[in-house]
């Protein structure tokens, strides 16, 4: 006896596209759903997005734009059944919750050099290769993988992190961190970091001369890279560490 599956819907592509200068960002915010990021060829972003689900419409999830002064923000928006309404907003403002619509949405963004991409999902991938400019991503259950020229943060919970970056000038604290996944990241051969690496199932490696401070333990580096001064703290808890040189 055979079994169907039920018929998958499809709802129109969301297509925008637009000026965010050098220096700002053009931020995505979804929450089923992967996210793709690859540089533009012009100067002008461009975000598509396709809609499919199982069960629910989805043409029920709509999308928000909203320009402000770091940029442009743009939100895939699920319907509110009860409670509060759901909200696009810039940064950790706003409301997202999909209160159990099984639609997904999957974007893909052209980002100019120079502007910085800024992606989040719940359940979903996210991947930004080849970029020129800053990048920050989140997701809960999914991996992320990037490339860029300057800098980068990135967070999950259930999935792995693998990365490069092309400057090591940051300014402030840079942490990275999931619980069930390895952390991979390559940088510049000139990096000066305090680096804190904690596992609990897995190794810590590193291509780089790490300057050890306190116990030393397979699964627990304290120490300084280079000449130090900028701190740089990866943890997990299901997967190994390796620091590479590109």
């Amino acid at each position: 006896m055979l079994a169907f599956l039920p018929a998958v819907a499809e709802a129109q592509d969301f297509n925008w596209r637009g000026s965010v200068n050098q220096g700002q960002s053009i931020e995505i915010k979804g929450v089923n759903g992967d996210v793709r990021a690859e540089p533009a060829g012009g100067n002008q972003v461009e975000v598509v997005a396709t809609r499919t689900a199982r069960r629910d419409d989805p043409a029920s999830v709509t999308f928000d734009v909203v320009p402000h002064a770091g940029g442009v923000t743009i939100c895939a928006v699920y319907p509110s059944r009860e409670g509060q309404p759901n909200r696009c907003a810039p940064g950790k403002e706003g409301r997202m919750n999909t209160q159990n619509n099984d639609v997904t949405v999957r974007f893909t963004v052209r980002v100019p050099a120079g502007v910085t991409f800024i992606g989040k999902t719940v359940n979903g991938e996210i991947e930004a290769t080849r970029l020129n400019g800053d990048v920050e991503l989140s997701t809960v259950n999914g991996s992320i993988a990037f490339s860029t020229t300057g800098l980068a943060r990135a967070g999950t919970v259930n999935g792995s992190i693998r990365g490069e970056m092309g400057r090591s000038d940051w300014r402030d604290a840079l942490a990275m961190s999931t619980v069930n996944g390895s952390i991979t990241l390559t940088f510049p051969t000139g990096l000066d970091t305090d680096l804190r690496a904690t596992t609990v199932n897995g190794d810590i490696n590193s291509d780089f001369q790490v300057s050890m401070r306190g116990r030393i333990s397979p699964r627990r580096i304290e120490g300084t890279i280079g000449a130090g001064g900028r701190s740089l703290s990866l943890e997990t808890v299901n997967g190994s560490i390796t620091l590479k040189r590109n």
